[in-house]
């Protein structure tokens, strides 16, 4: 890598903007100028980068003068907002949020799964939804030696999910409660401290919830096959950092676990881990911070000859959001494609 980029984060001072500075310097990506943008309420902060303290500005035209690459993790409507105004100003935008995941003229890439879409920017890239992420990291390298028919995902989701603003609110209900007092729900719609509920985020007339659905779509998208079975339930559990699933698949022939296991012990991304004498498996506390996605407890499906199923968890900050994005911008460095279109097409 011997260029160097100017590069913007965008949300600098949120739970995945602070991953990404941290990412951004620890992997050693080449940053010629680095500008952490936010709303104009965190004008005035500033945050650590390479033994300085950068100053966070406000998102404007202005800012995203001269960016070759932004990091967008603000929310949908701040990327529908401000991504095609840096596209147009000449910058790559890798963004987190969920406003150009299906959009047919936006790649939706996981580096180990589908690099290759990467090429086909027009100057935005999404990052796909964190549940997505672990679970086709996870899936891929199986599916790569026989095409699974039928997924059945079970998803247990920590509070970081719903941000650095989440998991303090589930730190003080834990609190109140262990002091006999009533816990208080105000960025979650329920306390979540000693407790659980599907996920909050809005239903369908299916039944299905938002964030269940991102599951279905994403995996089709991002697997480039829409003939895959796919079905979700995502519940929102007390647990700070990582999230874990349950995954179920079927397959057109049977699947041997053994097989199974020892490709998934040489995949990209994946961290193999059983200990079945002690019945240990992967657990959240141990994915939390780590760039793998630990996966383990692969068994045969005993209600079905060609099922098999396994067990995951992710850093949902990490992988799950800041550390994809960045081996994105890492994969368009490597393969020079680093070269925005003039102008962002809308859909």
């Amino acid at each position: 890598m011997s260029k160097s980029y100017r590069v913007a984060i965008l949300g600098a001072t949120g739970a995945v903007g602070t991953e990404l500075l941290e990412l951004l310097e620890s992997r050693n990506f080449p940053v010629a100028d680095l500008k952490l943008l936010a709303s104009p309420q965190s004008v005035g902060r500033s945050l650590p980068f390479q033994g300085e303290n950068l100053p966070v500005e406000a998102v404007s035209d202005r800012a995203l003068e001269n960016i070759d690459l932004v990091l967008a993790s603000a929310g949908g409507s701040i990327s529908k907002t401000w991504a095609p105004v840096a596209v147009n100003k000449g910058a790559v935008v890798i963004d987190n949020s969920s406003a150009f995941r299906m959009n047919p003229q936006v790649p939706l890439v996981v580096p180990e799964v589908n690099p290759l879409a990467a090429a086909d920017h027009q100057g935005i890239i999404a990052n796909p939804n964190c549940t997505t992420i672990l679970m086709t990291v996870a899936i891929w390298p199986l599916h790569q030696i026989s095409p699974i028919k039928r997924i059945v995902a079970s998803t247990y989701q920590s509070a970081s999910g719903a941000g650095a603003k989440a998991m303090a609110e589930v730190k003080t209900q834990a609190s109140a409660i262990l002091q006999g007092q009533q816990p208080v729900a105000e960025v979650l719609p329920y306390p979540l401290a000693f407790n659980l509920f599907p996920h909050n985020s809005p239903l369908n007339d299916a039944g299905y919830c938002e964030e269940e659905m991102k599951m279905v779509n994403e995996t089709r998208k991002i697997f480039d096959n829409q003939e895959i079975r796919i079905t979700a339930t995502c519940i929102r559990v007390p647990v700070l950092r990582a999230h874990s699933e349950a995954i179920n698949l079927e397959f057109s022939q049977p699947f041997n676990p053994d097989t199974a296991r020892e490709i998934l012990s040489r995949a990209p991304g994946v961290k193999l881990l059983e200990d079945w004498e002690n019945n240990y498996f992967p657990m959240p506390m141990e994915a939390t911070g780590r760039d793998e996605v630990l996966v383990g407890r692969i068994r045969q499906d005993i209600s079905h000859p060609c099922g098999l199923e396994l067990w995951l968890c992710g850093d949902q900050i990490r992988k799950g959001a800041a550390l994809n994005a960045v081996q994105i911008a890492e994969l368009l460095v490597e393969k020079n494609l680093l070269q925005p279109a003039k102008v962002y097409a809308s859909s």
